[in-house]
């Protein structure tokens, strides 16, 4: 379930009890693991993967009803930053935006004005305990709105370069808008940490998703450009992606900066290992987006029209990892290893420790291939009836009515198919089973969450308030304790 999809809270799913709610619903069902999309501020198309930080947090996932109860907003002014007209099957970023804005900005006067508020002492020691990050990143983002303009490469050289004094300038400049961007990291940390202490407490462990590569319009490329192969201007020499696969037949061109992974490795990893630290201090595990890429990416030339013409390139798989170990111990990582793997690719994650994924939707186009089908499942493996960049369930079914191979997977109540096959990836040896919200509900492809290759109408569904219904908790509680997956 993405923050954005769940229900309750106007606009966009947020931190507030549309969340809490969801963190009931699933101990009621007897789950033990939430897993999220990113959810740090997006650069361009709403996509969670393409973010303008790799530490900070989306503030549009603040919740109102949680600054009141800060004593930062009324109930009246909350009532304000309520949107007039509201899809609640879809989240309107553009509405979202104007009325979050308004709603921390008013929160933030308040709390300017309350100098005996709780949150002064604690924003200090956040403030130094991220400094690493954050202090570049507020800049970043003030810098960003008085441009008028998110691509730092197109601002003026001195402020493209990080000339000091131009840097210094900026900071007297824009303090005040510089002090908001900070607050609202804060609230959304604050937010967070509450929210997360509620889940592990009631036994739900939160499950994070790491995009390997960060927006070109991003901090983090502005505030390490060495990292980054660029020329002189910061533009991107080569651009991350993938070459052709079931996903697209021309490639996708994501248009990520590739790293310089031998300036990395020259300072032991050091910027890996502190997103790293970062990430596990949010989540108790983390899915590795694309970790075909530790081994082995996909270079593009950044002037390219798509990804056929691209080459493979080492990256540095076990030195990374190695460097990660002895800084930060055994991690509770995830290998997203989806699409073209080869041999070097799961032999990398084996020596790593690292589970990988398996997808029943994969599963049923070669009756030779059992490689995604539940009962080809090895233990060590994190099975899925389907991820975001797939069709729902339901909407891969259709047109599958007729197949024998499928047909074998499902009891013959044409009103459970989707449960059928729940079950049955349910059923399998894989130690974790992640289910999405969406597939359980039984929806069909109204409710995809994205298209890969498709720039429009993604990242936009929410759940409906039925569907963390008592009885769907209960449906899916059975399915577990039939799977004999409950929690002891």
């Amino acid at each position: 379930m993405p923050v954005f999809s769940l229900p309750d809270s106007p606009g966009i799913g947020d931190f507030g009890e549309g969340a809490y709610r969801f963190v009931d619903f699933l101990t009621s069902a007897g789950q033990t693991i939430w897993q999220l999309l990113p959810f740090g501020p997006a650069a361009k198309g709403n996509s969670p993967y393409s973010s303008y930080s790799a530490f900070a947090g989306n503030p549009f996932f603040i919740s109102g009803s949680e600054l009141v109860k800060a004593g930062l907003l009324t109930s009246a002014q909350l009532t304000e930053f309520q949107p007039s007209t509201c899809d609640p099957g879809n989240v309107d970023y553009d509405e979202t935006r104007r009325l979050k804005t308004s709603m921390l900005q008013t929160a933030h006067e308040a709390f300017l004005q309350n100098p005996d508020h709780r949150w002064h002492h604690e924003i200090q020691e956040f403030s130094q305990a991220n400094d690493f990050w954050l202090q570049d990143f507020v800049l970043f983002e003030t810098l960003a709105e008085e441009a008028g303009q998110i691509d730092w490469s197109q601002w003026q050289p001195s402020l493209r370069q990080r000339d000091t004094a131009a840097l210094e300038s900026a900071r007297h400049r824009l303090a005040d808008a510089i002090d908001f961007s900070l607050f609202k990291q804060f609230v959304f940390e604050v937010q967070w940490r509450k929210l997360k202490t509620y889940a592990n407490q009631k036994g739900v462990r939160i499950y994070g998703d790491m995009p390997i590569f960060v927006a070109h319009e991003s901090a983090d490329v502005w505030t390490n450009q060495h990292l980054f192969q660029l020329d002189d201007l910061g533009q991107p020499l080569f651009v991350a992606g993938v070459p052709p696969d079931y996903f697209s037949e021309t490639g996708q061109m994501w248009g990520n900066p590739l790293y310089r992974w031998d300036v990395l490795a020259a300072d032991g990893f050091d910027w890996w290992i502190k997103r790293l630290k970062k990430s596990f201090e949010t989540f108790d595990i983390l899915r590795l987006d694309h970790f075909r890429g530790f081994e082995s990416y996909w270079e593009i030339p950044a002037d390219a029209e798509n990804a056929i013409g691209g080459q493979w390139k080492e990256a540095p798989g076990d030195a990374l990892f190695a460097a990660v170990k002895e800084a930060l111990g055994e991690l509770a990582i995830v290998a997203e290893d989806l699409g073209l793997i080869t041999d070097a690719v799961h032999q990398l994650r084996e020596r790593a420790g690292f589970p990988g994924m398996r997808v029943l939707q994969f599963g049923f186009d070669d009756e030779n291939d059992s490689y995604h089908r539940p009962d080809g499942y090895p233990e060590d493996s994190v099975a899925y009836t389907g991820t975001h960049d797939n069709e729902t369930l339901m909407g891969w079914y259709q047109g599958r009515e007729d197949s024998e191979l499928v047909s074998r997977f499902l009891s013959g109540d044409s009103n459970r198919i989707h449960l059928d096959l729940i079950q049955s990836v349910l059923n399998s040896a894989a130690n974790t089973v992640v289910i999405p919200i969406a597939d359980l509900l039984g929806h069909d492809n109204d409710s995809r969450i994205n298209t890969p290759g498709e720039p429009d109408g993604n990242w936009s569904w929410r759940c409906p308030k039925d569907g963390l219904a008592a009885s769907v908790a209960a449906e899916l509680r059975q399915l577990s304790e039939n799977a004999n997956r409950l929690p002891k």
